[in-house]
């Protein structure tokens, strides 16, 4: 009910670390990547260093769901899930502090800000939240209503897209819509341009090999009747093999310098590399796989599960450490129908009991 913006996430930390003080864990630490939270619990048994990451911000959306626990926070929302992942998480940490001594070594749990687009996870890692403990493995996990409540899917290797984005703008000579001759039309260049983005995916890479390019901003013009000076667009681009994705910029001015060419415009485009694609270490995932099978049954784990093409920084952590990043389910016959990202999105909540079930089980597991 109190959503937060990522980097923002002041009194979601405040909660967050009120909760864990309750605990009597040995070490708490606040401030992590700007709004993150540590906490610290040192098992009773000799084992690895493990850290449990859940990620706590929400999203520029009003909600649109007429439930009691609707967003009071105008215009902002917990539309992707991540504050299941905070309850989930919490309840975690409680249940293992109150079984310290079946603990295998020690545990961090990770409470992350800034997901959505703001690279927190990276921030963490800045701050040092992989040392002192020095972390020896990595778990994670997200709610996904693409999947059936009470399952959890996991994939080996890469399971989640890289996220990168493109701003272009194209240059040409404003005119009268009736005179074309006499103008060079930007709108028509950049409707090409969006057309061959798609050859680039359809005729340059293997098919075996899936990539995305979306145009979510085509802005030009002011009315009916006028050819305008320019045209800007924004879009995404979403691959999992690093080396296409290394690629996609070259791809891409190779196309704009032929156009700019043919079509007399000119043209100046930036491009960012946002996450990196998520790749789950086979040995951490069997750890998943096994604690799934005892947890839920061996029926109720997907695996492997088709890939996904959004893009998570969980990345980061899992460039640094071994580690899996599963999904859990959160479809059910009445809740938990519309995608991520929705005015509309909630969850069964069977998918909390299953998170928490797999966060103590990963916990337990030396």
């Amino acid at each position: 009910m109190h959503p937060e913006l990522s980097l923002k996430e002041f009194e979601t930390a405040a909660y967050i670390e009120r909760e864990l003080r309750s605990l009597n864990l040995d070490e708490i630490r606040t401030g992590v990547g700007q709004t993150g939270v540590l906490a610290t619990l040192r098992g009773g048994r000799p084992g690895p260093v493990t850290l449990l990451r859940a990620d706590i911000d929400a999203l520029p959306v009003a909600e649109t769901a007429d439930v009691e626990y609707k967003s009071q926070n105008t215009g902002v929302m917990h539309a992707c899930g991540h504050d299941g992942h905070i309850a989930i998480l919490l309840c975690a940490a409680k249940e293992l502090a109150r079984r310290r001594e079946e603990v295998p070594g020690t545990l961090v749990f990770c409470f992350q800000p800034g997901e959505e687009g703001y690279a927190g996870n990276k921030l963490m890692i800045e701050d040092g939240a992989l040392e002192n403990p020095h972390v020896d493995r990595c778990f994670a996990l997200h709610v996904f209503s693409g999947l059936e409540a009470g399952k959890i899917g996991v994939r080996d290797g890469a399971f989640f897209a890289s996220s990168d984005e493109f701003h272009l703008h194209i240059r040409g000579k404003g005119g009268h819509g009736a005179m074309p001759e006499r103008a060079i039309d930007p709108i028509v260049a950049g409707a090409h341009f969006v057309t061959m983005l798609q050859t680039i995916v359809s005729r340059e890479i293997a098919p075996k090999d899936p990539a995305v390019f979306t145009v979510g901003k085509f802005h030009a013009g002011s009315t009916f009747n006028v050819i305008p000076n320019q045209a800007e667009m924004e879009g995404t681009v979403r691959s999992f093999d690093r080396e296409i994705r290394k690629s996609m910029p070259e791809r891409m001015e190779r196309i704009l310098r032929g156009l700019s060419e043919a079509m007399r415009v000119e043209y100046e485009m930036k491009y960012r590399y946002g996450y990196p694609p998520t790749v789950n270490d086979p040995g951490m995932n069997e750890i998943v796989r096994e604690v799934g099978a005892a947890m839920l049954g061996a029926q109720n784990v997907v695996y492997p599960h088709d890939i996904v093409m959004w893009a998570e920084d969980m990345s980061y952590m899992l460039e640094e450490r071994p580690g899996a990043y599963f999904i859990v389910g959160a479809r059910g016959p009445e809740k938990g129908t519309f995608p991520q990202h929705s005015a509309s999105y909630d969850i069964d909540e069977r998918a909390l009991e299953v998170g928490f079930k797999m966060m103590v089980g990963l916990g337990l597991r030396g």
